[in-house]
């Protein structure tokens, strides 16, 4: 956040209150980080991919926009939101295009490159998808320290700060959930 820029917390707060000046201050003040979120879910993408950091961006923004019933703690964990929100928008995408192609089987994805995957790698895409969710089913706050850190390029200190969490516990939580997804996913430990 550049200095003179206002509280996003207080920005959110504001904006779940009603106040419909808000949403524009918030939207002036997030979009750039927004954009290197969306540019890091992007990584490794080819030029010609289908899906640009301006429409992940856009696409989230829409379903974010919608939830403004969300009650937002601090700026940690709106950008988490925000990441798992791409991360769903890429994840759909990787549906519809998979679904196009007709099938295929599901490949093992490396979890420990914190990068987006390539077109390529669709099923990658999904089967994180699908060992995030089985993972949430028996931790719930080690998925989402894996979704923010992994996804959304957050620290250490701004993953504890969005799960009201210290940042020990993140940590170990952080070590959990990449071995589990690696077996899960049937790779190989690092």
């Amino acid at each position: 956040m550049a200095p003179g820029d206002p509280d996003i917390t207080t920005l959110l707060v504001s904006w779940r209150a009603g106040d419909p000046d808000a949403l524009n201050r918030l939207l002036t003040v997030i979009r750039r980080e927004l954009r290197a979120i969306a540019r890091r879910h992007l990584a490794g993408e080819p030029r010609d991919h289908s899906m640009e950091a301006s429409s992940l961006l856009h696409e989230a923004l829409l379903r974010l926009l919608s939830g403004r019933q969300i009650d937002w703690h601090s700026r940690a964990h709106f950008f988490g939101v925000a990441s798992q929100v791409m991360r769903h928008v890429l994840v759909d995408h990787a549906r519809r295009k998979r679904r196009l192609k007709r099938g295929g089987p599901i490949r093992d994805a490396p979890i420990d490159a914190a990068t987006a995957l390539t077109s390529d790698q669709l099923e990658e895409v999904i089967a994180i998808d699908l060992a995030l969710q089985r993972l949430a089913q028996r931790d719930e706050r080690k998925s989402q320290v894996f979704e923010m850190r992994f996804f959304g390029g957050l620290t250490v200190e701004e993953t504890a700060s969005a799960l009201g969490i210290s940042e020990n516990t993140v940590i170990r939580d952080w070590s959990f959930a990449r071995a589990w997804l690696r077996r899960e996913l049937g790779a190989t430990p690092a």
